[in-house]
């Protein structure tokens, strides 16, 4: 019964194989073939290239990141050493307004008299 249900199956692949091969010349095929051989020599040159960059910059990133690390802390512990010193500087401001009260011009006078950017972050 098995293979009463598998001829009629293998009959019409055979027939729909007969029917491609037929409708695609074998010209067009080898053409198709090339095409394919081309493609797949460039993408395995790309691959290549790919890998080669990605191991470069991968030993690149090794030698770059112990002194990004480094900076990144050097940064860090300006930042903080600034914030102490400005903290400091306002402190001794405030104390010297509270001392002597005409050591520092008012605001309109200030904006004339010092042009520079405030480079503190308002808080």
């Amino acid at each position: 019964m098995a293979d009463q249900v598998r001829e009629p199956i293998r009959s019409a692949s055979e027939e729909i194989t007969t029917e491609f091969q037929t409708m695609v010349g074998s010209q067009d095929l080898d053409s198709i073939k090339q095409s394919q051989n081309l493609i797949l020599g460039r993408l395995q040159d790309s691959n290549a290239v790919l890998s080669h960059f990605n191991d470069y910059s991968e030993n690149c990133f090794a030698d770059v990141s112990a002194d990004f690390s480094k900076n990144t802390r050097l940064l860090r512990t300006m930042k903080s050493d600034l914030d102490y010193i400005f903290q400091k500087l306002r402190s001794m401001k405030g104390k010297i307004v509270a001392t002597y009260p005409d050591a520092f011009p008012d605001n309109s006078t200030i904006e004339a008299l010092d042009q520079r950017p405030d480079l503190e972050l308002a808080k």
